[in-house]
């Protein structure tokens, strides 16, 4: 697949806005947009180098689409691209769950504009869907590639395996396979070498705690805004395999080792970040604002929400970005050696198995209320819960997917539509 031009860092910082605006559906739907957007509407970046990059972010700790986002940032502008892409990718999301935390927490209702977001998200399932079939089509090109991307879907839905073991394994299973060869790609924006990797890593470390460091020295070590600096900045590096095994461990700590939130809260918050743009791990944003908005005098109420909130996300994010700035040109170097090209192509096709359940995942979420799991040996499988079966949310994920496959209808038009639908459903019910 050819490029077009890069863009220039305005054209590319537009889209990145666009990209955060209409990020919802959770990993599948914002790895579904940027496909979208980058590669088959602007050509601004191959499909073959659209997936080594996604290969890398998935083993990644943290968010792996933002950190897909900042890659192909980097790809595009170097360091200031990704640092662009990156913080565009979450601060639309971010402004906006800021604003639904300080009315839960003062009001203790969002109808309204969740009622919009419920709307678009089966119209994301029709992007997921389409994003799926191009991807699928390009990196799976043998039987093999086949049988890998079925097994990794396997592992994911029906046994509960962490993606980055079974993007690992296929892998190393690669590596063994025959019909690697050289591959023929662009130098890296940025080559790596031991003084740039230094720089960058000594950089993003002192940018990661200074803010943290300050707080520290003005208001004690053991203040909130410290504990929730540190305890979220371990988090963001220690947490592997995606936004839902940082919510378990973060859920445990918050709720009982901390007591900043309820449960209850906790799946308030939950629901909230699922139907805002952005990755799903902004919740830790609704969690860091009611530990401030409950702290005591002189910072409390919406101004210790608003520092709790924005502290958390420094030290979420910037540690992700920094892992891609770190990582990325030795990654793309990577792609210049015969032996690896075997390996790279299995964790391709074993990717599309992980977008695969991912999908499945956002498409029983999108038509069903709430899924059970059932857990039977070593079988660990998600299952709706028919009762809680949505006609409206079907409906508007079918009427999506049939505007954009066979009519080929515009993203933002389709979603348009999707969120005056979700609003219009409100008004009838409320």
């Amino acid at each position: 697949m050819s490029t077009s031009a890069g863009p220039t860092l305005r054209e590319a910082t537009r889209v990145w806005l666009r990209v955060g605006l209409i990020g919802f559906g959770g990993p599948a739907g914002q790895i579904a947009i940027l496909h979208q957007e980058v590669v088959t509407e602007r050509r601004w970046v191959s499909e073959d180098r659209f997936l080594h990059a996604l290969n890398f972010c998935t083993l990644l700790p943290g968010p792996e689409a933002q950190q897909l986002a900042t890659y192909l940032g980097w790809l595009l502008h170097g360091a200031r691209g990704a640092l662009i892409a990156g913080t565009l990718f979450v601060l639309p999301g971010v402004v906006i769950l800021l604003g639904l935390s300080a009315l839960y927490a003062t009001v203790g209702t969002v109808g309204p504009v969740a009622a919009v977001f419920a709307g678009i998200k089966p119209a994301v399932l029709a992007i997921v869907v389409d994003a799926l079939r191009r991807i699928g089509g390009r990196a799976l090109q043998r039987r093999g590639h086949w049988a890998t991307a079925g097994a990794a879907f396997v592992a994911l839905f029906a046994l509960a395996v962490p993606f980055p073991i079974v993007v690992l394994v296929a892998g190393l299973i690669g590596w063994w396979m025959p019909g690697g060869s050289e591959v023929s790609v662009p130098a890296p924006t940025e080559p790596p070498s031991f003084a740039r990797t230094i720089g960058v890593l000594g950089t993003g470390l002192i940018v990661w705690w200074l803010p943290i460091a300050f707080v520290a020295t003005a208001l004690g070590p053991h203040h909130l805004f410290v504990d929730l600096g540190v305890f979220f900045g371990k988090a963001a590096v220690v947490t592997f395999g995606g936004a839902y095994s940082v919510l378990a461990y973060v859920g445990q700590e918050a709720v009982s080792g901390y007591g900043w939130l309820s449960a209850s809260e906790m799946l308030d918050g939950l629901a909230l970040a699922e139907t805002t743009p952005g990755p799903l791990i902004l919740v830790l944003q609704f969690v860091g604002f009611l530990a401030g908005y409950r702290l005591g005098a002189p910072v409390a109420g919406l101004m210790g929400g608003l520092a709790g909130s924005l502290i958390t996300m420094w030290a979420t994010f910037v540690p992700s970005m920094l892992l891609v700035l770190v990582g990325a040109p030795y990654v793309e170097q990577l792609r210049r050696h015969r032996p690896l090209s075997g390996a790279l192509s299995a964790i391709t096709a074993a990717v599309v198995g992980v977008m695969a359940n991912l999908a499945v995942w956002f498409a029983l979420h999108v038509v069903f209320g709430r899924v059970d799991r059932i857990e039977v040996g070593p079988l660990n499988v998600t299952v709706p819960v028919w009762s809680t079966a949505d006609p409206l949310g079907l409906a508007l994920a079918v009427v999506a997917m049939v505007a954009m496959l066979r009519y080929r209808v515009g993203m933002l038009t389709v979603l348009a539509g999707a969120a005056l639908a979700g609003l219009l459903r409100w008004f009838l019910v409320s």
